[in-house]
């Protein structure tokens, strides 16, 4: 292991989101010294800065800037070695994801990281060129701050991190509720499209584990381990066993899917398109990794990471 002075500082742009509070506690258990991003438009959101406030008494220290100002951003990153960004991308919260260009500028201009990892963490963009509207947006601007990533020099990780179990897996894979349904299950097609499925705290870890490591420099870190990789049948499957409950199976075609778009607003679309990559088409898995990637339980077989039926039982 890598002691503690060999360790990289890290800054957290985005550490009270719903996967940057994970990287910032990771990267506190894993021993660097991290540094979490306080915006000053952090105006009266006390759980915001009670969440800031928390990682100041676990080890973390918090530093100011704006996102308005681009020398805070430039002093803010200056103190470390490697810069995660964790900007929401999502359109039902904050869509933010260009706001990133302004870190790629500071980051140009200090001169010093040695690895920045944009927001990223769902699906890799550069194998969406072909994606749907609206929800293709959110692929394009992942695209666009890597291209100005890489046109600026900059080395870099993206963490390709699929399916957050919070989202997708305790829900059975329901595009309108967080929890497992009570009678029936809508199955996209037959169900049987494979996905991957992640606990976030394991997203968390595995993308403090690249940081520092030579192997993922200026490439893809595919967070896919084998036995994440299931069916939304096997996941349903696995929630019936659990709770010793048969689920009703409705089962929508891609065309109706498509359709179901119909009346929605920009947000439900979006994840209408989604799902769609997802479990029609099979974007997350149809494809092998090749040199311009890893996959991260292949790197880091010590990461015990969480297997769905062990996810859920949480929610029985």
């Amino acid at each position: 292991m890598q002691d503690r002075m060999a360790k990289s500082k890290v800054l957290v742009v985005g550490g009270t989101g719903y996967i940057g509070r994970r990287i910032v506690r990771a990267s506190l258990a894993e021993g660097h010294i991290t540094y979490v991003l306080q915006r000053r438009e952090l105006g009266l959101d006390i759980d915001k800065l009670q969440m800031l406030l928390s990682f100041k008494k676990q080890g973390a220290r918090l530093i100011e800037g704006s996102f308005s100002d681009h020398q805070s951003l430039v002093d803010a990153v200056k103190q470390v070695d490697v810069v995660i960004c964790t900007m929401s991308g999502v359109h039902f919260r904050s869509h933010n994801l260009l706001l990133q260009l302004k870190l790629v500028d500071a980051i140009k201009q200090a001169g010093n990281i040695k690895r920045f990892l944009p927001s990223e963490f769902g699906t890799d963009p550069a194998r969406m060129g072909h994606a749907l509207e609206p929800g293709r947006v959110s692929f394009d601007e992942k695209m666009k701050v890597r291209k100005a990533i890489e046109d600026a020099k900059i080395p870099y990780t993206y963490v390709v991190a699929n399916c957050f179990a919070g989202y997708f897996a305790a829900n059975l894979s329901q595009m309108e509720t967080l929890l497992p349904p009570k009678e029936k299950v809508n199955m996209y097609g037959d169900g049987n499209v494979k996905v991957v499925y992640m606990d976030e705290d394991d997203v968390g870890l595995y993308t403090i584990k690249t940081i520092d490591d030579p192997r993922t420099l200026n490439k893809t870190l595919n967070i896919r381990p084998p036995e994440n990789i299931l069916s939304q049948r096997e996941l349903v499957e696995k929630w019936e066993k659990l709770s010793g409950k048969e689920l009703q199976k409705i089962s929508i075609s891609e065309k109706d899917w498509i359709a179901s778009m119909k009346g929605l607003d920009l947000a439900g679309q979006v994840g209408v398109t989604h799902f769609y990559h997802f479990f029609y088409e099979g974007c997350l898995t149809n494809f092998e990794i090749g040199e311009e990637g890893e996959e991260a339980s292949k790197l880091y077989p010590d990461v015990k990471y969480t297997r769905m039926d062990e996810y859920l039982k949480l929610y029985l």
